[in-house]
């Protein structure tokens, strides 16, 4: 099984530390004049991670290939600009960001808890998508960065007042990356309310690991270990149904590249316009994260593996880019060009009482979390 570090307790504050593996620099400055810093992190095997606490973003991740070559293997751009961009917003692709208060779609914005239908903001068509026009992805998060026996990192904290973005409660938010030495990114979620409300917190990085910009992610080998999947309508909502994989192209039990059945005629492809659906987890209720996903790019022998604590993980192949947006490379992030697999509870699930519960209520604590696995190997890996 997959593990990580718990941050909180035994962290030591080590800003500008770099022998420890942690260093801070400014990144830029928002409109409202409130600046944005970038902290880089590097493990005892030479990984390195920036993340800024502007959305929480990861920049980048340089992980080595099966000749002990690093590259970066994740999408986003070198400066704060290219995020602000108008051309980036239309586009919103979420490169690398947090996502809160609720990852993935909610339908016709709005929901109803203990009696009050509450709205939300619609950015997503007539849906509510990643917490609306300013998520979390688009939010300043104080940052405190760490450094301890097993790695380094970044606690970030964010409080999401009642009634922001149309949800309830006063939402104290904080999110914790661990840079591991066992070449492990640790993500520990934890948020507490003071009015019952909806919460499903997830990250969404892109990830190509033959190295971002390098093109098509198609030939990426895939691994789901979910026997089920939730199928959407056309707006890509779900419609409740729990749908077994089995004979589909949505089977992923074994390893299978991305791009050998997203082009099959199959309603639910077109409706994603390739893969864009929650997978439901073959173990549901982990308190350690257990092997969700597995992928591993052939040339380069890379091999991402994502273990989690959720009981779903969408897969999101890339299929709205376009090559509109330019990469850190300097090369266009062309169609499915880049894939996520973003761990979750399953969209929609305040207006779906048979999907798992995501309302969190005063006095409980959300404590969620997901592990991703670097490692490379000339072989391919079995299921």
């Amino acid at each position: 099984m997959l593990g990580g570090a718990e941050a909180q307790g035994s962290a030591d504050t080590a800003s500008g530390d770099a022998a420890r593996g942690v260093d801070k620099s400014v990144f830029g400055q928002l409109p409202d004049g409130r600046q944005v810093d970038v902290y880089r992190f590097t493990n005892a095997n030479g990984i390195e991670m920036r993340v800024i606490n502007y959305g929480g973003i990861i920049l980048s991740l340089k992980t080595p290939d099966a000749q002990g070559e690093f590259d970066d293997i994740v999408l986003g751009f070198d400066s704060l600009e290219e995020y602000l961009s108008d051309e980036y917003r239309q586009a919103n692709p979420y490169f690398g960001a947090l996502i809160g208060r609720y990852g993935n779609r909610i339908a016709g914005g709005q929901f109803s808890l203990d009696g009050e239908t509450h709205s939300l903001a619609t950015n997503d068509g007539d849906n509510h998508l990643h917490g609306g026009r300013q998520g979390f992805d688009r939010v300043l998060w104080q940052a405190e960065p760490f450094a301890n026996d097993e790695g380094a990192g970044l606690v970030l904290r964010y409080t999401s007042e009642d009634g922001e973005e149309g949800y309830p409660g006063r939402l104290e938010t904080e999110v914790t990356y661990t840079l591991t030495d066992a070449d492990e990114l640790v993500v520990d979620y934890r948020a507490t309310t003071d009015k019952p409300t909806p919460v499903n917190l997830t990250q969404h990085s892109y990830f190509n690991l033959e190295g971002e910009g390098s093109g098509s992610i198609l030939d990426h080998h895939l691994t789901i270990h979910a026997d089920a999947f939730t199928p959407v309508d056309d707006t890509l909502i779900p419609t409740g149904e729990i749908r077994p994989v089995a004979g589909t192209p949505f089977d992923f039990t074994q390893p299978t590249p991305i791009g050998e059945r997203i082009e099959q005629d199959n309603e639910q492809l077109t409706f994603g316009k390739g893969y864009d659906h929650n997978f439901v987890l073959a173990e549901q209720t982990a308190s350690e994260p257990v092997l969700a996903a597995r992928v591993w790019e052939p040339d380069s022998g890379r091999l991402l593996e994502i273990a989690t604590t959720e009981p779903g993980i969408q897969f999101y192949s890339g299929n709205f880019l376009a090559g509109d947006l330019i990469g850190k490379r300097g090369q266009a992030y062309e169609h499915r060009s880049g894939f996520a697999l973003e761990t979750q509870h399953y969209p929609d699930s305040p207006n779906q009482a048979n999907f798992p519960s995501t309302i969190l209520e005063p006095g409980e604590t959300y404590r969620t979390r997901t592990v991703y696995r670097f490692s490379a190997q000339e072989e391919a890996p079995g299921s």
